[in-house]
C-alpha cells in the first residue's frame, strides 16, 4: 500500500495573521510557520494503518518556498517514510485551481493508492482542493469524514450530515480528507528526528514535474483590494446613576442592534 499525506506550512494560529498590503498575499514572516495541525492529523491517520500493516509506503507532499524544507521534515520525524516538495518561484501566490494541478502532478510521481488531506487548511482555508485532487486524479473521493477505516480495496469512513452521520466508501485508489474529529497526531521523538535525517527528501520543480504555469496568471483568480484592519476603537461605558436602561437602549437603537 503506497499512501501519500498532503501536508503544508502555515503561519501558526498562535502568533499574527497578515496580509502583505501591496500584494495581497499572506506575510508568511509575520509569524512562527508551522505544519498545519489538519495535515499532521491526516499522517497519523496514514502512520496508524502503516505500524498495523507492514510494508506501507507513507510519503508526505507539499508545494512550498524552499524555506519550508525543515517545517516538511517533521512528517519524516514523526514517522513517514519519503517526503517529496514541490518548489518553484511560478508558483508564488498560486491559487486553489493550479496548487490542485501541481499536487496532482506531485502525487503522480509519489506513486498512490490512497491519498490522505486534511478537510481545509487554518491559512486558506478553501476546502475544495481535496474534490479538486481527485478530479485531476481521476478516482473518487471521500471527504470530510470523521472516522476513516483503511482496506486493501477500499476505504470507509463516517460523514456528519445535517441529520446526523452517514457511511460512505470508495474503491482504491481514492483521495479521502479528514476533520479535526480524528485523533490528535504523534509527536517526533529523538529517534525519529535522526532517523529524518537520512529519508528521502525530493525537491521538484514545474519543470520536473512536466507542468507548464505561467507566472503571469498562477493566480487564475486575484484579489482587486486589500487594506489593514483598523484599530479597534474605545467601547461605551454606561455609568448606572439611574437611567443606565435608557442610556443602553439608546445605544443599542442608534447601532441598530435592537
Amino acid at each position: 500500500m503506497k499512501i501519500v499525506v498532503l501536508v503544508k506550512e502555515v503561519p501558526d494560529t498562535y502568533g499574527d495573521r497578515k496580509l502583505t498590503l501591496e500584494t495581497g498575499l499572506a506575510d508568511r514572516a509575520a509569524s512562527d510557520r508551522v505544519l498545519d495541525e489538519i495535515g499532521e492529523r491526516a499522517l497519523e491517520v496514514a502512520l496508524a494503518y502503516a505500524d498495523a500493516h507492514p510494508g506501507t509506503e507513507v510519503t508526505v507532499v507539499s508545494m512550498a518556498s524552499e524555506d519550508a524544507a525543515a517545517t516538511i521534515r517533521k512528517g519524516l520525524a514523526m514517522g513517514a517514510g519519503a517526503a517529496l516538495q514541490v518548489v518553484d518561484p511560478a508558483l508564488a501566490g498560486a491559487d486553489l485551481g493550479t496548487t490542485a494541478a501541481v499536487l496532482a502532478a506531485a502525487v503522480r510521481r509519489a506513486g498512490f493508492d490512497l491519498v490522505i488531506t486534511g478537510n481545509l487548511s487554518t491559512d486558506g482555508t478553501g476546502g475544495v482542493l481535496p474534490a479538486m485532487l481527485a478530479e485531476h486524479l481521476q478516482v473518487p473521493q471521500a471527504t470530510a469524514l470523521a472516522a476513516v477505516t483503511i482496506g486493501e480495496t477500499e476505504v470507509t469512513g463516517t460523514r456528519a450530515t445535517d441529520f446526523g452521520t452517514a457511511q460512505v466508501s470508495a474503491e482504491l485508489p481514492a483521495v479521502i480528507s479528514i476533520t479535526e474529529a480524528l485523533p490528535d497526531a504523534r509527536f517526533p521523538n529523538f529517534k525519529g528526528i535522526m532517523a529524518a535525517k537520512k529519508k528521502p527528501f525530493e525537491t521538484v520543480s514545474l519543470a520536473d514535474l512536466g507542468v507548464d504555469v505561467d507566472p503571469s496568471i498562477a493566480a487564475q483568480s486575484i484579489m482587486t483590494a486589500v487594506s489593514e484592519r483598523p484599530a479597534r476603537g474605545a467601547g461605551v461605558k454606561i455609568v448606572d446613576e439611574g437611567d443606565a436602561a435608557d442610556k443602553l437602549a439608546a445605544f443599542l437603537i442608534e447601532n441598530r442592534l435592537a
